[in-house]
């Protein structure tokens, strides 16, 4: 099996944020083209035209670089602290000049170009330029050109700046990436001192459990009674960070069916959630109940893409993203892992018929559903479209 089938187990539903596109770029220039048409048929004159946009372009760029000389007055004074000393690496921060000062230079030329003949006086577009470059400046005062929230978000998401991304590589890195690859082989050694008690293979994986509410419990009986603690898998020991011998161990868990019938699996919730949940909690950390939930699908989001591209974890993973029923349905998550279950089986069963050589679809679970609480059915945790 090629590693997108076996690391396409996990997807964002909608209400998880997919990353951002083009579409923006895209509207930029339809609007542009269509002022341009506007120009076009409302002004005849190209010389005309031009001035214009060379006196309102200049005073952009120069209300840019006056907003940059206001910022560097206050980075001069943590130039050792955030610039290792170097003035020039300030400077640059602030001015952009690399940026700014080549267009400047060039509105400049165009400026002498265009506006030594055929301009009624020389005092009157000094007095234009400097009416426009103020009002630049008290739009600038104002906040009028400060990023948007959806502009800031883009920015911290494409520089992986969000506390979520951070919480995800660490739970990555410092966790997973030490359990997932000797995951089967613990299952195994388990298996033989507990009379296969994991019998399927397809769900020999590591459960990890996402409320997009981050409410983590330390019991998950108390949770669902129907899910219930079995045995801890065989422990991994391993010096790290200075700590010798340190354990590693995941839980078996088994989860009783409308049947009676008991399903094993190992699982567990995502600790880092405790953490976005814990923040929410703190005043200082000034950190929303909204903030939370758009954490926790970031997080999610960004877990999913790290494992996907993980090879020593394909296959070894199954990521349960839902929202907490709360008290309108008590059974809700484990009818959520049984799901789950049943879909790695169904799964398994479609694999050994193409290896026969019956191949009923091409299509492999790929989407994580999430689950809707207000339902008292078990909702679908993945979908056959890709």
């Amino acid at each position: 099996m090629s590693h997108n089938e076996e690391g396409s187990n996990v997807a964002t539903h909608c209400v998880i944020p997919k990353p951002r596109g083009n579409q923006a770029q895209h509207m930029q220039y339809i609007i542009l083209a269509l002022f341009v048409i506007f120009l076009y048929f409302y002004q005849p004159s190209p010389y005309h035209t031009a001035q214009g946009v060379i006196i309102h372009f200049t005073a952009l760029q120069i209300g840019a670089l006056i907003k940059g000389i206001c910022n560097l007055a206050e980075e001069m004074l943590h130039v050792t602290s955030r610039y290792h000393g170097s003035y020039l690496k300030a400077f640059s921060a602030c001015l952009g000049l690399h940026q700014h000062g080549l267009t400047l230079l060039l509105c400049g030329a165009a400026y002498v170009l265009l506006f030594k003949t055929e301009f009624p006086k020389e005092t009157d577009l000094r007095l234009n330029l400097i009416i426009v470059c103020f009002c630049q400046l008290l739009s600038i005062n104002f906040g009028l050109q400060r990023p948007s929230l959806a502009e800031i978000s883009e920015i911290c998401e494409k520089n992986n700046l969000y506390v979520a991304h951070g919480l995800a590589w660490s739970y990555y890195i410092g966790y997973l990436k030490v359990i997932l690859p000797r995951l089967k082989d613990l299952i195994n050694d388990f298996n033989k001192s507990n009379n296969y008690l994991l019998n399927s293979k397809k769900t020999w994986k590591l459960h990890i459990l996402i409320p997009l509410s981050c409410e983590v419990y330390d019991d998950l009986q108390k949770v669902d009674n129907r899910i219930q603690f079995i045995d801890n898998l065989p422990e991994v020991k391993m010096d790290r960070a200075g700590i010798k011998k340190r354990s590693y161990k995941n839980s078996v868990y088994g989860v009783m069916d409308e049947e009676q019938k008991m399903n094993y699996c190992v699982m567990e919730y995502a600790t880092p959630l405790q953490s976005l949940y814990a923040m929410s909690q703190d005043e200082s950390a000034a950190f929303s109940r909204l903030d939370r939930l758009e954490q926790a699908k970031l997080f999610c989001r960004t877990l999913e893409e790290i494992l996907q591209r993980s090879k020593d974890c394909s296959g070894c993973y199954q990521l349960i993203v839902y929202e907490d029923s709360g008290e309108s349905n008590k059974h809700f998550l484990s009818k959520a892992i049984l799901q789950c279950i049943r879909q790695e089986n169904e799964e398994e069963y479609t694999i050994s018929e193409r290896d026969r050589g019956f191949v009923p679809s091409q299509n492999f679970p790929c989407e994580t559903q999430l689950l809707i609480s207000d339902s008292d059915e078990p909702q679908p945790l993945m979908s056959l479209g890709h």
